[in-house]
């Protein structure tokens, strides 16, 4: 089994949603870390908890800018790779969004890499590589894989780079296709939207689609402890999971989840139509984890028990 005691790993990310709790887990685990974000969906006030600990440092940068990049990244041990544009809806109103944030960024990690001799790296994929699959609940072999959002294009992409460079340069990757992720350090995302809405207008929640789009969730302190087992446990050159429980929610239930944790009363929803919410939106998506079962790793939480821990604890922070 992988330890990581006393490994010194970069993190991507890593003031944001996953990587903030990432790295809290990292230095109770008594690694040395670097976290690595230029905080456009970041916030540096999800690590203040770490910045007196003397295995933590920070640094304010951006992928792009491969010159910091490479001198942050010299001497680490392990990469966890969890930067990216995680609007999905934004990066189709912006299409090169996820082309720089995404794939590029990946290769210049990989090539940051690959030129100081870093051999590990682990990365946050996503669901959405696999568009609107055939096969429900989709395992890791389907294929062909055809995403419908550029962000999925891109974390595709992104993968298929990571590939090749494991076979080229002797690396070992660990990647993570996602279910939805929820909870506190929240940066993004259908639960963070509606609680902002329900502050500005408790009366009505206008909610994009017809409210029946359903997705697997994961309580975020879950998912890093999947992506740790999964690290830990996985031993091939190229190990690939699919991240999640078993079922879904639908967006409609989850809004009725926030109203009734809010206290709101009377509260009307009011849907945009169509079964999307969006352009690329997948509007019924289910993953097969029986991979990650199978090493020996199951969530504790069904999704729509995920969504409840997630929009409590998420509550609990903003003070509502």
């Amino acid at each position: 089994m992988l330890s990581l005691k006393n490994q010194k790993i970069f993190v991507t990310g890593g003031a944001g949603f996953i990587g903030s709790h990432l790295i809290g887990t990292l230095l109770q685990e008594k690694a040395c870390v670097i976290a690595y974000d230029n905080l456009v969906l970041g916030k540096k006030e999800f690590l203040n908890l770490y910045f007196r600990d003397p295995n933590f440092r920070f640094v304010k940068a951006d992928l792009l800018n491969t010159k910091i990049l490479e001198k942050s990244i010299k001497k680490s041990n392990i990469v966890f790779h969890l930067a990216a544009n995680s609007d999905i809806s934004y990066g189709t109103k912006y299409t090169d969004v996820d082309l720089k944030r995404g794939t590029i960024a990946t290769y210049n990690v990989l090539e940051a890499m690959r030129k100081n001799n870093i051999k590990k790296i682990i990365f946050t994929s996503t669901s959405a590589v696999y568009g609107e699959p055939e096969i429900t609940p989709t395992p890791e072999n389907y294929g062909p894989l055809f995403p419908i959002s550029l962000y999925g294009a891109s974390k595709l992409a992104c993968e298929g780079l990571i590939s090749a460079f494991c076979h080229n340069y002797n690396m070992q990757a660990w990647i993570f296709r996602l279910a939805n992720i929820v909870g506190e350090n929240a940066t993004h995302g259908a639960v963070l939207d509606f609680i902002k809405k329900l502050k500005k207008n408790p009366k009505i929640l206008e909610i994009l689609g017809n409210g029946e789009q359903s997705k697997p969730y994961l309580y975020v302190k879950e998912c890093v402890a999947g992506m740790l087992f999964g690290v830990k446990n996985a031993k091939d050159k190229l190990n690939y999971f699919n991240l999640s429980c078993g079922g879904g929610t639908k967006v409609k239930t989850m809004a009725k989840i926030i109203v009734k944790e809010m206290g709101l009363k009377n509260t009307k929803f009011k849907f945009s139509g169509g079964k999307r919410g969006w352009s690329g939106d997948v509007s019924r998506v289910r993953l097969d984890p029986s991979k990650i079962n199978n090493l020996g790793w199951r969530p504790k939480l069904n999704s729509d028990e995920a969504v409840k821990a997630g929009i409590k604890n998420l509550l609990k922070q903003i003070n509502f």
